[in-house]
């Protein structure tokens, strides 16, 4: 079982293809298991990386709660485990916190960046969730927190399979600590010059699209995708546009994939 021994702990990660590198970063509702849709299609011209967060999927167990910077911490390390000078990375949710840090703050590690329905705590008053929208996904369940109630009436079995692979999260019965954390700023994200490409859930109850919205505005020259209908896990519920979507965007902003 592939384990890298960074920042004080074993993470569990899988490599796919061949091509430049992608790192896919899960949100806390994944693993490395909710990317199967993407990887068998990513890694026909892309190395494509996988990885569970600490204390999440297949990574060594820990004690207590993780911090947000620790994450990020464990992506470094990661990188630097398997020898990548510089990768695409994907983040969706949670995901979205460490890539969106390592490109405000590590940007030579980073050729593209790829937010998910995620504004990845990015420190600016306009992206913050007010009180009125924090109180949205209260008492929801965690399929109605992660998908559509459309896609979960259309799709029943899809659903259940999400919420197994999530079942596998030995932090679910953590919280994930944020106190003294701010992420990088708009200007330091544009500032880095590395190309960024926001994609939202148009039905997203835990990011406030007007937010996300507003995050792609601040960040000078970034792109925003909006797929209309899904939820928070868009590459869950429309695997093959969020890939079109994606494939796309690398190439386009000159980070080349494997011919084939």
């Amino acid at each position: 079982m592939p384990l890298a021994s960074v920042n004080g702990t074993e993470i569990y990660y899988e490599v796919h293809g061949s091509g430049p590198p992608i790192v896919l970063a899960h949100g806390i509702g994944g693993n490395h298991a909710i990317w199967w849709q993407q990887v068998p299609y990513l890694s026909e011209w892309y190395t494509v990386v996988t990885f569970d967060h600490r204390g999440f999927g297949r990574s060594k167990e820990i004690p207590e709660a993780p911090h947000r910077k620790d994450y990020v911490d464990d992506l470094l390390g990661l990188l630097d485990h398997l020898e990548i000078k510089q990768a695409a990375l994907i983040g969706q949710s949670m995901g979205g916190t460490s890539c969106l840090a390592m490109t405000g703050w590590h940007s030579e590690r980073v050729a593209a960046l790829v937010m998910s329905d995620t504004i990845g705590m990015m420190d600016h008053p306009d992206v913050q969730p007010t009180p009125d929208w924090l109180k949205v996904g209260e008492g929801l369940s965690q399929a109605d927190r992660a998908l559509s109630r459309t896609f979960q009436e259309r799709n029943p079995a899809l659903t259940e399979l999400f919420l197994q692979v999530n079942s596998f999260n030995k932090a679910n019965r953590h919280t994930v600590r944020v106190e003294g954390y701010k992420g990088p700023t708009p200007e330091e994200v544009a500032r880095s010059g590395v190309p960024v490409l926001f994609i939202l859930g148009t039905d997203d109850r835990i990011v406030d699209a007007d937010a996300l919205r507003r995050a792609h505005k601040l960040v000078t020259g970034s792109k925003l995708v909006e797929m209309r209908g899904p939820g928070h896990s868009v590459n869950w519920e429309q695997p093959e546009v969020w890939n079109f979507v994606v494939r796309s965007f690398l190439p386009e902003v000159g980070y080349s994939a494997k011919a084939t």
